[in-house]
């Protein structure tokens, strides 16, 4: 029979077996107490089962407020454990929402728990026939791109909101004559007054196209459709009608069924934003790590993922990061590649490093200052970054290549 699995990091005062136990039951047929219909031969069809439990230890104190010890406990003694879940499939059937609502929906409020974090996720090839997954994935953005032997190298509109639509495709000129092969709205604009979806696609995507006829590369833009689901739909369409490429959507506020519709309509790339992510996961004992997240968004049918970036300019730990490009590279039902995509605080000075934890080249490298903010301009940006990336490919040193080449030692001592 095909499972659901999960595993999940707990902390609790009651005894991991008894913890656990609870986790299954309301996660599937049961409740605090047991009610009329929940017969034994409903329970072992429907109820979750426990397929293993790892402990850790005790702590000092609870990590989180609001947990309720048994009552019986005069000197609650905490721990954390290792739980893996499975359910049957039949329990929920190939549905993403409520594969969300069971394995990471009221567990977290369980009063019983001082902490719960969701770890990993594993879903039954079932899904695979109803969710085709990523359309473009890792290969059909290196098509697009005519990038195929190092990372696409990309950038953001900065200011983030305030440009007009003339303003951003002048800004896009610069870009794309300096050699960016992506460049992409930040997840801030949408549609606002003072920058029309519908003129600013116009306007960038004639300077995008002008380009491309004259050279034969074409950049790719990500547009940003979030926002409410025909306008969405409608806002695809523009840019699949202007020759464009790409469009980018805000995981968290758009919602996985929102994906989903959108991927089925979509003739384009979706670039997935996870904006809000750090409200999910930077608690230790509390939300879910990438895997599961990952899984969740490749499924529905995101193309490209972001995972920050080593020394990103946000709290999340390089070993977070590197794990993060590791499971989104990890096939899944056969297939269903996205492209990850490093970005947050980049520029030449990590792309070394990146490489030789990484050991591919299938991933986006976003800078934003790390390009923009070069002493030497733009130009001078995109090729220190590039210079970089080669020093990785070829097995050499920062300084090394830089020895030679201006635009990387201007950018080594600039940002140090």
């Amino acid at each position: 029979m095909s499972k659901i699995v999960a595993k999940y990091l707990i902390e609790t005062a009651y005894s991991l077996e008894k913890a656990a136990e609870m986790m299954a039951g309301e996660q599937s047929s049961g409740t605090f107490i047991k009610v009329a219909g929940e017969s034994d031969e409903l329970r072992a069809r429907f109820l979750a089962k426990i397929i293993e439990i790892d402990d850790l230890g005790e702590i000092d104190k609870p990590t989180l407020a609001g947990s309720k010890p048994q009552k019986s406990a005069t000197n609650p003694i905490y721990r954390r454990g290792i739980v893996t879940l499975s359910w049957p499939l039949e329990n929920v059937g190939v549905n993403l929402p409520n594969i969300i609502s069971t394995v990471a929906g009221n567990l977290f409020e369980l009063s019983p728990f001082s902490g719960l974090k969701l770890l990993n996720l594993e879903l039954p090839q079932e899904f695979s026939a109803k969710y085709p997954g990523p359309q473009f994935g890792i290969s059909g953005t290196q098509m697009l791109t005519s990038v195929n032997d190092r990372p696409v190298i990309g950038t953001i509109i900065k200011p983030s909101v305030g440009l007009s639509p003339e303003a951003t495709a002048e800004r896009v000129k610069v870009l794309i004559e300096a050699g960016l092969d992506f460049i992409k709205d930040d997840e801030l604009m949408g549609d606002p007054p003072h920058s029309p979806f519908k003129k600013r696609v116009e306007l960038v995507m004639r300077v995008i196209n002008d380009f491309a006829e004259r050279t034969g590369k074409k950049p790719m833009y990500a547009f940003n459709v979030s926002g409410d689901m025909d306008d969405m739909l409608h806002q695809h369409d523009i840019v699949w009608d202007k020759g464009g490429t790409c469009i980018m959507v805000s995981l968290n506020s758009v919602g996985v069924s929102g994906v989903v519709k959108l991927r089925a309509h979509s003739q384009l790339p979706i670039h997935g934003h996870r904006n809000g992510w750090g409200a999910m996961t930077r608690c230790e004992v509390l939300g879910m790590d990438y895997q599961p997240y990952q899984v969740i968004w490749r499924t529905a049918g995101i193309d490209h993922m972001h995972v920050n970036g080593l020394r990103n300019k946000f709290c999340e730990p390089d070993e977070s990061v590197l794990s993060s490009i590791k499971s989104l590279l990890k096939p899944m039902f056969g297939g269903y590649q996205a492209m990850p995509v490093i970005s947050s605080g980049q520029w030449a000075g990590q792309a070394v490093d990146t490489y030789k934890a990484i050991q591919t080249t299938n991933v986006m490298y976003l800078c934003g200052g790390g390009i923009v903010g070069h002493p030497n301009g733009i130009e001078a940006g995109v090729k220190s970054v590039l210079q970089a990336w080669q020093a990785a490919l070829t097995n050499k040193s920062l300084e090394e290549m830089a020895s030679n080449h201006l635009e990387l030692k201007t950018a080594l001592d600039f940002y140090g």
